[in-house]
């Protein structure tokens, strides 16, 4: 009798206590956005993901928390929707191929144009450094100098190592995302 209250319990609590989170994945081409889409779904890394053309749309369900990703390309002729789909979401994540430095200012230029949208104001950002397992990648406190985040003040910044491919943090990454939620 004991085990049936219990997933009465159980029931009621995934119903009530149930959180939702959406989230607006951008970053330049190639940087792993849609390999983390990926990984946050099915918690498996593969070879196998297509670059994105224009968008996909992924729901994903992580303990208590129901998370909707859009996963919007990086190519430069699909930038200028980055604005659009991040509009109204409970974060921004922004990831960033950390072992090609070459595309550091370009990163930080893109990102300073969509942070510039008022509407997106107050909207929490999350910069992911993927590709931690490539040799001389960029740590979290190089992508915050590079990326000029100490000087974002209109919202809340946080800054992760990771790779797709060993997935580190990808514990704390899903702690950060749902607490960002409603």
């Amino acid at each position: 009798m004991a085990g049936w209250f219990s997933s009465v319990y159980l029931w009621f609590a995934s119903i009530f206590f149930a959180k939702k989170a959406e989230i607006t994945v951008v970053g330049l081409q190639a940087s792993g956005k849609s390999s983390f889409v990926h990984v946050l779904g099915s918690g498996q890394w593969t070879e196998d993901i297509a670059p994105t053309v224009a968008f996909n749309l992924r729901t994903v369900r992580k303990g208590k928390v129901t998370i909707k990703i859009w996963d919007v390309a990086g190519q430069p002729k699909f930038r200028s929707m980055w604005e659009r789909y991040c509009n109204g979401v409970d974060a921004i994540v922004f990831v960033v191929d950390s072992a090609d430095r070459d595309k550091f200012p370009t990163a930080r230029f893109e990102l300073d144009q969509l942070l510039k949208n008022p509407h997106l104001t107050s909207v929490p950002l999350l910069v992911l450094g993927n590709k931690n397992d490539i040799e001389n990648h960029a740590t979290a406190a190089e992508l915050i100098e590079e990326l000029n985040l100490r000087k974002i003040q209109t919202r809340e910044v946080s800054c992760y190592s990771c790779s797709m491919l060993s997935q580190d943090n990808m514990g704390e990454i899903i702690d950060w995302l749902s607490k960002r939620g409603h």
